[in-house]
């Protein structure tokens, strides 16, 4: 019994010490050091360079303007003047409708205006005349009272027959459909014969030059927005692939919306490009790419190298006594793997790897060998291994 249990005492300080062991392993230094051994890093200096603030956002082609075409009374189709997928120009002649009942109603309004005007002619010579015998004293003063009545009432009567007539006129010119703005024709859902209504869509018309693409920005870029938006034109970029290779095309930023979406945190806004070539088409998905403003001379670090926390946003440097101390930074724009920061001097040693395993006061040694990167890091590091 006493055998077994001092077997057991002397296999659990055998696993204490090992443990021990392995535990410290990391930390013992070589014969002779003192502390624990630095811990290995790679490190990069700040670069200088000029820096567009560019927004990136998903947006969507949108036409200037769309209309659909509609018959203001019901009648016939007699003829189609355009095709489907037609451009047309503004005015230009589209559909016919039997417009015979309405050419009908133009006659009989002029056949009243002639009627009343000779009517009105006839009440004025009686008026002259009845003057005359007035101051001749053959009639009372009462019967020339009534002959300018009747002249008034002609006159009023002849005027409403020139206005039934102008509205005949109107209906009249109902028969013929025209394009009220230039751009393309869409799908043509009738054929002569058929009956048009009013609440029938006869087909689209939809401008594609100019066009505009609609997206949303963060409100938080809002400020920024509109202050480039005063200084003068702000371009906008986006790719099309409808030719095969995909293109860029450039236009301005030409709307912002009053109001932020509450819900979404978002502000609409919209570019407008010139589309002789039908380059964008409605309905298209593309990516929108807004300059804003252009960083002069900033400084640019790789943004594996910032730390943001409870505490703020900060980096790791390396000092001339090889240890390793925080550096508060703010991140002024970040694009792609990197990021123009402030707070930097531009002669730092800024790690961008092992701060994993750093404290501040930490010692350092830097790398002999650096793994490939990209970016900022990536072409320091290959400096550093020269």
């Amino acid at each position: 019994m006493k055998k077994t249990t001092l077997g057991f005492i002397a296999g659990a300080a055998a696993c204490i010490a090992l443990a021990w062991y392995f535990s410290h392993q990391g930390s013992v230094s070589a014969p002779g050091a003192r502390g624990p051994a630095p811990v290995l890093v790679n490190v990069v200096a700040p670069q200088r360079q000029d820096v567009p603030v560019v927004l990136s956002a998903n947006g969507s082609v949108a036409p200037v303007s769309s209309v659909e075409l509609h018959a203001q009374m019901t009648s016939t189709i007699s003829q189609v003047h355009i095709r489907e997928g037609q451009f047309v120009k503004a005015g230009q002649l589209m559909l016919t409708l039997d417009g015979r009942s309405e050419r009908a109603a133009i006659d009989k309004a002029r056949a009243q205006v002639v009627r009343d005007r000779a009517a009105l002619l006839d009440v004025e010579r009686q008026h002259r005349r009845g003057l005359e015998l007035l101051a001749q004293n053959f009639i009372a003063q009462g019967a020339v009272d009534t002959l300018s009545s009747q002249v008034d009432a002609a006159r009023a009567l002849l005027g409403a027959d020139q206005a039934a007539l102008r509205s005949a006129q109107v209906d009249a010119s109902y028969a013929q459909l025209r394009a009220p703005l230039s751009g393309r024709v869409g799908a043509i859902n009738v054929y002569p014969g058929s009956l048009a209504q009013p609440a029938m869509a006869l087909t689209t018309i939809t401008q594609l030059d100019p066009i505009n693409v609609a997206f949303t920005l963060p409100e938080s870029n809002l400020s920024a927005l509109l202050a480039s938006y005063k200084a003068g034109p702000v371009a906008v970029t986006v790719d099309s692939a409808l030719a095969g290779a995909a293109q860029t095309i450039i236009g301005t930023l030409s709307f912002i919306d009053n109001t932020v979406d509450p819900v979404a945190g978002v502000i609409r806004v919209k570019a407008s490009f010139d589309n002789q070539d039908t380059r964008l088409w409605p309905g298209q998905y593309v990516n929108a790419r807004l300059t804003l403003s252009t960083l002069k001379d900033a400084l640019v670090i790789p943004q594996n190298a910032i730390i943001d926390n409870t505490l703020g946003t900060f980096v790791y440097v390396m000092d001339a006594s090889n240890t390793a101390r925080t550096q508060n930074v703010k991140r002024l724009h970040a694009f792609g793997l990197n990021a123009a920061v402030s707070g930097l001097k531009g002669d730092e040693k800024v790690i961008v790897e092992g701060r994993q395993s750093l404290r501040p006061g930490a010692r350092v040694r830097v790398a002999e060998a650096l793994p490939a990167a990209s970016g900022v890091a990536a072409s320091q590091g290959q400096d550093q291994t020269k």
